[in-house]
């Protein structure tokens, strides 16, 4: 199951939730203030390859696949903002 980010639209709280990709916002409640009025932020993610792996042809693979990410992981953002 995917993890998920929502921001509390009544508290304003950021938060984190593991579920199927099939709930909505509106059925999760805000761990702080309980509310359902939350919304479903998008969210980068981290994968991992072995060095070894001859498996990916993406020109990603070699950097090369035209995003900038001179901003730097540090934010989460990877300079995709």
């Amino acid at each position: 199951m995917p993890v998920f980010e929502y921001k509390c639209g009544d508290c304003g709280n950021k938060f984190e939730v593991l579920h199927k990709s099939s709930v909505q916002a509106g059925e999760v409640d805000c761990p702080s203030c309980h509310s359902l009025n939350n919304k479903k932020l998008f969210s980068s993610f981290s994968a991992s390859v072995n060095s070894s792996s001859t498996y990916s042809t993406s020109p990603c693979a070699s950097g090369n696949c035209g995003v900038d990410y001179s901003g730097g992981c540090s934010s989460g953002m990877c300079g995709l903002n």
